[in-house]
């Protein structure tokens, strides 16, 4: 069985999905990056059917060249697919120009233009944000005139919290408009700022049935992680899934998926509990999560979550063992300026919290900072009691600095 997948550069998370799909013995994986070859191990480079190299994963002529070559040379392509976000539109064109299954190009357009995904979602019942597409400064103060202060301001077609800003008066507004300057070329995406606490929500559907559900919790929001360089973020995956308290999002989450047009795969979708209890959509993408959290899923099921992706993709197949442990990951942020200098506490955390630890990186003397919510590093912890892991992570996330100079 032919099988193309699709990603920018072999990162650890590439690579291990790269390793997930050559563990399927009916496969012959093709792949195709922007880094040569060379840049896999050779252990796993040895083990591909093909490689072929473009300059840019999400232009769509150059996927198109690469798939048809491929295909030449090996045979048909049965299946082609990609966990990076920006390439699903250009590969949903290309797999429906050559006839190969996969989630339909007009579902690609409203998981990643994230104007046309909420208004998709909004004439569909589902709760989300307020928005608007800028073309000027005059579009942002009329949608400040309905909504009020603050707004979020970001790309239509960002990808997580980058390049988002978070505005709350005039003057910001003001300069933000100056720094983007949108057009009707070159738009901003404005948003009402929702208040409450920030969950996912992942969901695995075939054939446009949704057959399983993951939540987390995400403490503080990414955006003010952002905002604020000196709070460490966490994130909790609660042992109980299942709960009735989220029977609401689970049942909101599954009509935006058929609204949106998904077919079969794993979204993430991220999502705000209102203080008065009410939900709201912030945005949903066609592809797992990032931030450590299929780890984490995999930590909690003791079972391998980027295989079992694979296996639905390729083979049309989802089985997940029972949920036997909650999750916690604290991402390591740099404090200060310029490369990782030191780091304290993680003695302390090893002594009290070791027997929880079951995946770690631990930042590297040395080490340019990631400018992310991520931090520049991580310390993942199980246990059967999901209040157990949640006083874990404050544990260390009040224990561990890492300092930059």
């Amino acid at each position: 069985m032919n099988v193309i997948f699709v990603a920018p550069r072999f990162s650890p998370a590439a690579s291990e999905m790269i390793e997930a799909a050559l563990s399927l013995h009916h496969v012959r994986l093709c792949v195709v990056a922007q880094e040569p070859l060379e840049a896999l191990p050779p252990s796993m480079a040895q083990r591909l059917a093909g490689h072929w190299r473009v300059d840019d994963v999400t232009d769509t002529a150059q996927l198109e060249w690469a798939v048809q070559s491929l295909a030449q040379r090996h045979g048909a392509i049965a299946r082609c697919f990609a966990a990076f976000e920006q390439a699903q539109g250009p590969l949903a064109r290309v797999r429906e120009r050559l006839g190969i299954p996969g989630l339909p190009s007009s579902a690609a357009a409203n998981f990643r233009d994230k104007a046309q995904m909420k208004t998709v979602l909004r004439a569909a019942g589902i709760p989300v944000a307020r928005h608007r597409v800028l073309h000027s400064l005059q579009d942002a103060q009329a949608f400040v005139r309905e909504v009020g202060y603050p707004i979020v301001v970001k790309p239509p077609a960002g990808a997580g919290a980058r390049a988002t800003e978070r505005l709350e008066n005039d003057e910001a507004l003001q300069r933000a408009m100056q720094r983007h300057a949108p057009s009707p070329h070159d738009p901003m995406l404005a948003e009402e700022f929702l208040r409450g606490v920030e969950h996912s929500l992942e969901t695995v559907t075939l054939g446009g049935t949704p057959l399983w559900h993951s939540i987390t919790r995400y403490a503080p929001t990414p955006l003010e992680v952002l905002e604020h360089p000196w709070i460490q973020w966490t994130v909790l995956l609660p042992r109980e899934h299942d709960d009735p308290a989220y029977d609401d999002i689970r049942h909101v989450g599954d009509r935006a998926l058929k609204a949106l047009g998904m077919t079969t795969g794993v979204s993430h979708c991220e999502w705000f509990r209102r203080p008065d209890g009410t939900l709201a959509i912030s945005e949903i993408a066609a592809r797992p999560p990032g931030a450590q959290m299929t780890t984490m899923i995999s930590r909690a099921h003791d079972f391998d979550f980027v295989r079992a992706w694979m296996t639905l993709m390729i083979d049309g197949q989802f089985e997940a063992p029972p949920r036997q442990y909650a999750v916690g990951t604290a991402y390591l942020r740099g404090q200060g300026q310029g490369r990782v200098a030191g780091i304290d506490g993680l003695d302390l955390v090893q002594r009290e919290l070791g027997h929880l630890i079951c995946d770690a990186h631990i930042p590297s003397l040395g080490q340019v900072p990631s400018g992310s919510y991520e931090g520049e590093g991580f310390v993942m912890l199980r246990h059967p009691d999901t209040q157990v892991v949640a006083d874990a992570l404050r544990r260390v996330i009040s224990t561990v600095r890492v300092h930059l100079g």
